[in-house]
């Protein structure tokens, strides 16, 4: 992915409010629901998810500042110190280096009371059933005939398997609604599908078995995924509910009237009655997110913000000042 910075179109010193607000602009102009006609419009929002989600965020900011992620929020692995070339790499399914090399020698490595050791074998093949002894406790060696003894991976329980890896996947509030199928960049370097059950939240992880590191024996690990559900431009979640804040005009709101209220699947009319005040709240039953179980939805909550037009003039004025003199009232008297 390209740098989070420029992404968002802000500098590395920005603010964080610069950096919220620059989010807040950009998510409304490329939203998918506002680019229907655009087939690119939710990659380029996926994106600018995704940079917001690095340096929307203090810690992981830092942590890229400092090189310690990469702009998809995956750490940068630098591998053993002091191996050259070799070492044990969980991603590349092995140990040692250099078979073959040498006439037959190799190297290898193995874990016991002295610690990590690193040595050379000889021809003949001894040196890999060495290894194994050294790891699953003596074992391997000769079968019948001189063959060389069959394992299974239930000989050496949890060892046989590979390493769990940990990845990180950012998703829209509407595909984490309606559930989806994505793909995500594991640290191995290999792309997976990845399918968003409908109701997913934020912090909850999906298992893909078999897709992390390998183990000694060729059995893999699994990865975790870890969800992270981007800001959306309009709505806040709130549990199972979903909550928007609703301009209304003074008109409308003195005299009443229909306005449309987006939703996830769609905008709806709501009746706003005569006399609302800025800040009432209306609830829109079951235009939230899918419950837990996923045999019910939550609700939307639009809580009405009166606003006056973006110019005021001296008409209006007049007509406010003539209301004013009119129909005095005081709106701050039971504050005491």
């Amino acid at each position: 992915m390209r740098d989070p910075y420029t992404v968002l179109g802000v500098s590395k010193t920005a603010s964080e409010a610069e950096i919220k607000s620059a989010f807040r602009k950009l998510a409304k102009k490329h939203h998918p629901d506002a680019n229907k006609d655009d087939a690119k419009a939710a990659s380029r929002f996926a994106e600018l998810n995704a940079a917001y989600e690095i340096v929307g965020d203090d810690e992981k900011r830092k942590a890229f500042d400092r090189g310690e992620i990469d702009a998809e929020g995956k750490p940068r692995f630098q591998g053993f110190a002091g191996q050259p070339g070799g070492g044990f790499h969980p991603g590349a399914g092995g140990f040692g280096q250099g078979f073959g090399q040498g006439g037959g020698g190799f190297e290898s490595f193995s874990f016991g009371p002295d610690g990590f050791q690193r040595r050379a074998g000889g021809a003949g093949g001894s040196g890999f059933e060495d290894l194994l002894r050294g790891m699953f406790g003596g074992r391997a060696g000769a079968g019948p005939r001189g063959h060389a003894a069959e394992f299974e991976p239930e000989d050496f329980g949890s060892q046989a398997t590979g390493q769990d890896l940990a990845a990180s996947l950012t998703i829209s509030l509407t595909d984490a609604a309606k559930g989806a199928s994505t793909r995500v960049s594991l640290p191995t370097g290999k792309d997976v599908e990845v399918k968003i059950p409908a109701g997913i939240a934020s912090g909850q992880q999906i298992r893909l078995k078999g897709q992390g590191y390998p183990g000694p024996l060729g059995r893999n690990g699994d990865a975790i995924i870890t969800i992270n559900i981007a800001p959306h431009p309009v709505f806040k979640a709130d549990g199972d509910d979903l909550r928007i804040d609703l301009p209304i005009t003074l008109y409308e709101a003195v005299l009443g009237g229909k306005v449309r209220v987006p939703t996830l699947d769609g905008a709806v009319e709501l009746a706003i009655p005569a006399g609302t005040n800025a800040g009432r709240t209306f609830r829109l039953k079951g235009k939230g997110l899918k419950a837990k179980g996923g045999k019910s939805h939550g609700d939307l909550f639009a809580t009405v913000r009166v606003m006056l037009p973006d110019s005021v003039d001296e008409e209006l004025k007049r007509e406010i000042e003539k209301l004013r003199d009119d129909r005095p009232y005081d709106p701050r008297k039971d504050l005491g």
